[in-house]
């Protein structure tokens, strides 16, 4: 049983519909790269599983998102509660917004153990000590009793993982966890989460713009542009041979070593808007591949052995 399937998610907010087409599954201890530009209804997954739609007037109009045997769709904001920030984790982009820069960031961490797991204040405070430890804060007892303000942009963002992680959660949700850090600490905090999936055996979706941290860290990866999914499959397939123009470009913006000569690679043209989304294959206006097919219909998966790609041309690409 996957510990995450997400079949055909359509997602509605008052009169559009921003997102569709959304199908991936994930293991127990794997992870998943969600990759895209900005726009491409990335996050706006991320809110679906979560249960956390409401918050912008949101719904699930049609599919399934199933976590461990159970249906998310049909559930109850009471039950949604139970395993949001207890058995579903959530990493934010900016740990400025998810810690309380009035209280103590120990107290903080302590309130999800105590809430989730009925941990007393004792209790609590050892789990979130160990915690600390265990991302490799140094002298945990200490870092305890500062608040947010005293600490790095880095040493916050691990906080915040120590949150995610306080309740033991099976699958952890990452959105864009390293957005604010700077390149150094962006590689530590990516190599601590994978760790984490392995020493902690969970499943990991990590919401991503780079597809290099994908290509280093994931197992699988999604590809997603203008909120459908365009692309999915094993990692080492997809990246020695994309099948979808828009996977191909994304690889193709990835800098390859240091050469002054060698100028990197964009994707012309932007991800249009939600009220701009084009008919038929969405990609088509900044495709070179395109035909008039691409302008019409919308594309069906094709599915080659262990990737499926939503390309008119799939075939074609896989070079």
């Amino acid at each position: 049983m996957s510990m995450l399937r997400v079949e055909d998610l359509g997602v509605s907010i008052s009169t559009i519909s921003p997102l569709s087409g959304v199908s991936f599954d994930l293991e127990r201890g794997e992870i998943i790269g969600i990759v895209g530009e900005s726009g491409s209804g990335k996050s706006l997954t991320a809110m679906s599983v979560m249960g956390l739609l409401p918050l912008i007037g949101g719904q699930v109009d049609h599919g399934k998102i199933e976590f461990d045997g159970i249906e998310l769709t049909g559930i109850s904001e009471n039950e949604y509660r139970k395993l949001r920030g207890g058995r579903i984790g959530l990493i934010t982009q900016n740990p400025m917004t998810s810690l309380d820069p009035l209280k103590k960031i120990g107290p903080q961490v302590d309130d999800v153990s105590r809430l989730h797991l009925d941990h007393d204040k004792s209790q609590a405070k050892a789990r979130t000590i160990e915690l600390l430890g265990d991302l490799r804060i140094p002298e945990p007892a200490s870092i305890y009793h500062l608040y947010p303000h005293q600490m790095s942009g880095g040493m916050k963002q691990r906080i915040v993982i120590a949150m995610a992680l306080a309740a033991d959660p099976d699958l952890l949700i990452a959105d864009e966890p390293t957005t604010a850090l700077d390149v150094t600490v962006q590689a530590q905090i990516i190599r601590l989460l994978g760790d984490l999936v392995k020493q902690r055996n969970l499943s990991l979706v990590l919401i991503t713009h780079d597809m290099s941290v994908v290509a280093q860290t994931c197992d699988k990866v999604m590809v997603m542009y203008a909120g459908t999914a365009i692309e999915r499959g094993r990692v080492q397939d997809i990246f020695k041979s994309p099948r979808h123009p828009y996977t191909k470009a994304l690889i193709g913006c990835i800098p390859h070593g240091l050469s002054k000569t060698v100028r990197l690679k964009g994707i012309e043209g932007t991800v249009p808007g939600v009220a701009q989304y084009p008919a038929g294959c969405r990609f088509h206006p900044r495709c070179g591949l395109a035909e008039d097919i691409c302008k019409e219909t919308v594309p069906a998966f094709d599915t080659a052995g262990s990737r499926a790609a939503a390309c008119h041309f799939a075939l074609g690409t896989a070079q």
